[in-house]
């Protein structure tokens, strides 16, 4: 893309052709003005030439172009060609923040075109002549600060958008965050508790180590195949995965080590936002399970109702509310009640007689026939 710098040699160069060939132009039509000569060439170049220099001297440039303009009509030369610079200059001083001596300029000269004629007794003085100056300096001061204003906005919603972006890739490493988080505290834990098992059981019970350290190594092998899933968007073309979704479920009840019961109460298809929730909510819910109520039996019940999806986690085991206080280190409790807030849901964790519950509740859209 060309620099603003690099168009303003561009633009001095049309505003002196324009200059030249209109000036020459309205010379065959303005018999009563004097002819064009050397001197009247140097002022309608003046004016292109401050353009070109404009960037780096706006106020100066400004006042020579105008200074030029104003000699170059004074000396009775033809009207036309040599206003195209004070026009381009009153843009570029209110496009680059320069709107005060803008309007100074423009102010001066509307008096000095006003007072020019009937200083010098000119045929085209008069009311009408006054009018159409004014009505000229204004529309050109009012297109210009038009301009302005759409710039502006444009360079607002620009900004916005910016943001927007920034808010949305802020959103997404978050959630590529927490399900990091998830993934990793519930592989990692079943295979701290199925090792624990193993090691206990290794020299009694062979077979039954053996299929702890199978446990163990699909767990191992279910973690590392997420971690990459998820670290995959970061990567620009990558494919992206599926998602973990309920689809998955009897898949993760296998891998947990713990007697489960899935029973689901009615059907419908779900967001994919509420179905990753979900299936979180219950990974989590499991994690916990086998940390600390190893052995325990759990249900999980889930509850496709109209308005409303429920999930509802509950195991036997002698877990206490102490060990799974939200004051303690882990967050999974805690983050599984974002997961549920972001969906407008909500989310209850406590003692469920000798065992613990973990209940949340989605909203779901109408559905649509």
């Amino acid at each position: 893309m060309r620099s603003k710098s690099g168009f303003a040699p561009y633009l001095a160069l049309i505003a002196a052709v324009f200059q030249v060939v209109l000036s020459q132009g309205a010379q065959r039509g303005q018999t009563w003005r004097e002819p064009l000569d050397p001197f009247a060439y140097g002022m309608l170049l003046v004016g292109p030439l401050m353009i070109a220099l404009h960037r780096k001297f706006p106020i100066t440039t400004a006042a020579v172009t105008f200074l030029a303009t104003y000699v170059y009509v004074w000396g009775g030369y033809p009207y036309g060609g040599v206003f195209v610079s004070p026009i381009v200059m009153l843009f570029l001083l209110v496009l680059r923040r320069h709107r005060l001596t803008a309007w100074i300029l423009a102010g001066i000269s509307l008096v000095t075109f006003i007072v020019y004629p009937w200083a010098t007794d000119q045929p085209q003085r008069g009311l009408f002549h006054d009018l159409a100056v004014s009505s000229f300096i204004l529309l050109t001061m009012v297109a210009a600060e038009l301009v302005r204003i759409a710039r502006e906005r444009r360079v607002q919603q620009l900004r916005a958008a910016e943001e927007e972006t920034r808010r949305q890739a802020s959103e997404e490493r978050l959630t590529m965050a927490q399900e990091l988080h998830d993934v990793l505290a519930h592989n990692i834990s079943l295979i701290h508790v199925q090792a624990s098992t193993a090691l206990h059981l290794i020299d009694d019970n062979p077979e039954q180590a053996r299929t702890a350290l199978a446990a163990i190594k699909t767990a191992s092998k279910e973690v590392l195949g997420e971690m990459r899933s998820v670290l995959n968007v970061l990567r620009e073309g990558a494919p992206r995965s599926p998602t973990a979704g309920l689809d998955r479920l009897d898949e993760l009840i296998e891998r947990s080590g713990l007697e489960v019961t899935l029973k689901r109460v009615g059907s419908r298809p779900l967001p994919p936002s509420v179905e990753r929730a979900a299936y979180r909510i219950v990974q989590e819910s499991l994690t916990n399970a086998a940390r600390h109520a190893p052995g325990a039996a759990v249900t999980v019940r889930l509850e496709y109702g109209e308005r409303e999806f429920a999930v509802r986690v509950t195991d036997t085991g002698a877990t206490t509310p102490a060990v799974l206080s939200e004051s303690g280190s882990g967050n999974g409790i805690p983050g599984m009640r974002e997961r549920a807030a972001a969906l407008g849901g909500t989310l209850v964790a406590g003692p469920s007689g000798a065992g613990f519950q973990v209940e949340a509740r989605l909203p779901l859209p109408e559905e649509t026939s």
